[in-house]
């Protein structure tokens, strides 16, 4: 089951949401420390209504401690970043996989972008491009809910629904 991580998220509402689809699809979410708010901050827990209890929640201290527990686990990292050419549609998922998405304000940096055996995009139609208007990225919840979704149809019922 491909693992969602959270590279020191910023807002707890994308969190919470976050973690909502995470318990939908029994795949681990994963945040790396310092967070932008409490976990027990109330916009946090209102957005994960009542499913926090079937979230597989897993907090690291800092990004060392991610890799360590990576490194440990076996697996590949994917990063998604605005910055990235290769789109998630023509990328083959694997049930190890581990999905990994940037702050809301600034994205994932690029020294961490560089340790991921692939970095992939969403495809947007009217993308911001240098100098000029348009849609920088998506919403944190929003994209995790996208590549997710796609991981998982990839992968097909063997990654552990219970459908």
């Amino acid at each position: 089951m491909p693992r969602v991580v959270l590279y020191q998220p910023q807002i707890p509402p994308n969190t919470g949401n976050v973690a909502r689809t995470c318990a939908a699809t029994g795949c681990e979410l994963h945040l790396i420390e310092p967070l932008g708010f409490s976990i027990s901050d109330r916009h946090l827990r209102r957005a994960g209504l009542d499913y926090w209890p079937w979230v597989l929640l897993h907090r690291h201290g800092d990004l060392e401690h991610f890799q360590a527990e990576r490194r440990r686990r076996g697996g590949r990292l994917v990063a998604l970043s605005s910055q990235a050419e290769a789109p998630y549609t023509d990328f083959r998922f694997h049930p190890d996989d581990w999905l990994l998405f940037g702050r809301e304000t600034d994205g994932l940096p690029n020294a961490l972008q560089g340790t991921a055996e692939a970095r992939l995009t969403i495809p947007m139609a009217c993308r911001a491009r240098e100098g000029q208007g348009g849609v920088r990225s998506l919403n944190l919840s929003v994209s995790v809910g996208i590549v997710l979704f796609e991981a998982l149809r990839q992968i097909g019922p063997s990654a552990g629904s219970d459908t």
